[in-house]
């Protein structure tokens, strides 16, 4: 996931005098003293927690800003530390504010105004929660399906995302062990000092603005948005009105071992449009080592951006068959490099460091799926969660477990409300688990 941190400008905190009729609230003997709070860092400072602490007497104080990132606090006399945080989440990126005052000193019947100058950091809100694209056996035990993949978007925050021009694309070349010729004489990648990433032969994007409630996921078919347990028991069920599926066959895309007719519980408003921009008839998602790629577009729509000469790249000689679309570092909400577990000797990323500073391991053919950790730290923070995290998963000691010691699944199932890692690195973030968990509804 790429992240961003923007730094304000720090204000040193002041102390203004006010006219006493804004803040004279007396409480019984006690002569209360008017502290007025200004945030600033953002033209959106409302509804922001605001929190007066007595160093004396550890009193506390919270109080939330208004329209115009202000709120007023009536406080007995004493030396004060204030603090101010809070969310925003805009076109699917959370930003965190947090801010202080250091120490202010409250005097008896002498209103005072303090300014916070907030910092901001910006982070993804929407996550790949979930990467199912390996395949697996079919009942014969001896051939192999892959025509069933998908990956779980997930809003790993308490705000409703809500994300247009919303696009998923994989990096070239397509596979971690392929021969990768974008390395320079130096050992880095070619393209790595122009600050963006090559999403190879085409992309899918959602059609309209995408939303997913706090602490909510959504499906997205990449092939396959049928019953394929109907044919191949160890394959998943994507019939289901909520998923969303890759299904464009106007675009090229019209392969109907990938793209068959989606189930026709799926609403067709849930069919992602797709940009072929390359050879062939389906955009081959490798099924063991793919670096997929979740970004925004900006100012523009995808089909628009991509279909420009000056947007266009080529992982190799200028031909078709090589043709990328340069995707901007700072559109990338979220970038994942896969490895085959068979090729771990030869594999190289494609991903520069700051959009995926690791790997994770894919063994494909058995069903597995590559699950993201669960934050433990900040999951059990999370008051509501009091008695409804579960601490192993139901699958046996053969699974791969989650390093937190927590079943992300089980415990959203109990209606806890699941924070996931996110360090930018896939090796700490992602694990691999026996099954994809859409096998377990």
């Amino acid at each position: 996931m790429r992240k961003h941190i923007l730094y304000f400008i720090a204000l040193l905190p002041f102390m203004a005098s006010c006219s006493d009729d804004i803040f004279s609230n007396p409480q019984g003997s006690i002569t209360m003293s008017g502290v007025e709070v200004t945030l600033e860092g953002s033209d959106n400072m409302e509804g922001l927690d605001v929190q007066l602490r007595n160093i004396s007497t550890n009193s506390i104080f919270t109080q939330t800003t208004d329209t115009e990132g202000r709120t007023i606090f009536n406080v007995p006399p004493g030396t004060y530390e204030v603090t101010a945080s809070g969310k925003r989440a805009e076109e699917g990126i959370a930003y965190t504010y947090n801010g202080t005052s250091g120490l202010v000193v409250v005097r008896s019947n002498e209103p005072s105004s303090v300014v916070i100058a907030m910092k901001s950091a910006q982070v993804s809100q929407i996550v790949v929660k979930e990467i199912y694209v390996g395949g697996c056996m079919r009942d014969d035990g001896v051939t192999t399906f892959h025509f069933d993949k998908s990956i779980i978007l997930y809003n790993n925050s308490d705000q409703r995302a809500n994300v247009s021009n919303l696009c998923i694309a994989q990096s070239a070349p397509a596979n971690g062990h392929s021969n990768n010729k974008n390395y320079n004489a130096d050992g880095k990648l070619t393209y790595e000092s122009e600050g963006f990433i090559p999403v190879w032969n085409g992309l899918f994007y959602f059609p309209s603005a995408l939303e997913i409630e706090p602490y909510s996921q959504v499906v997205v078919n990449l092939n396959g948005a049928i019953d394929n347990t109907l044919t191949i028991s160890q394959s998943v069920n994507y019939a289901h009105p909520d998923y969303y599926c890759a299904y464009d066959p106007e675009s090229g895309y019209d392969n109907p071992s990938y793209y068959p007719t989606p189930s026709s519980v799926i609403p067709t408003s849930h069919y992602l449009k797709a940009l072929r921009l390359g050879l062939g008839n389906a955009l081959p998602i490798s099924v063991s080592a793919p670096a997929l790629v979740l970004f925004q577009v900006k100012d523009t729509d995808p089909v628009t951006y991509a279909t420009k000469p000056e947007n266009q790249w080529y992982d190799g000689a200028v031909a078709q068959v090589n043709i990328c679309a340069k995707v901007p570092n700072n559109w990338i909400m979220d970038g994942i490099e896969v490895f085959s577990a068979l090729h771990k000797t030869d594999s190289k990323k494609r991903l520069t460091a700051d959009i995926d500073a690791g790997y994770v391991w894919l063994t494909n053919y058995q069903g597995h799926v590559l699950y993201r950790n669960v934050d433990k730290e900040a999951t059990e923070a999370l008051p509501e969660n009091d008695g409804l995290l579960v601490y192993q998963y139901s699958l046996g000691v053969d699974d791969s477990t989650d390093p937190s010691g927590i079943d992300a699944e089980a415990s959203m199932k109990n209606g806890a409300h699941i924070i996931f890692q996110d360090t930018n690195n896939s090796t700490n973030d992602f694990h691999e688990r026996q099954e994809c968990s859409l096998r377990r509804n």
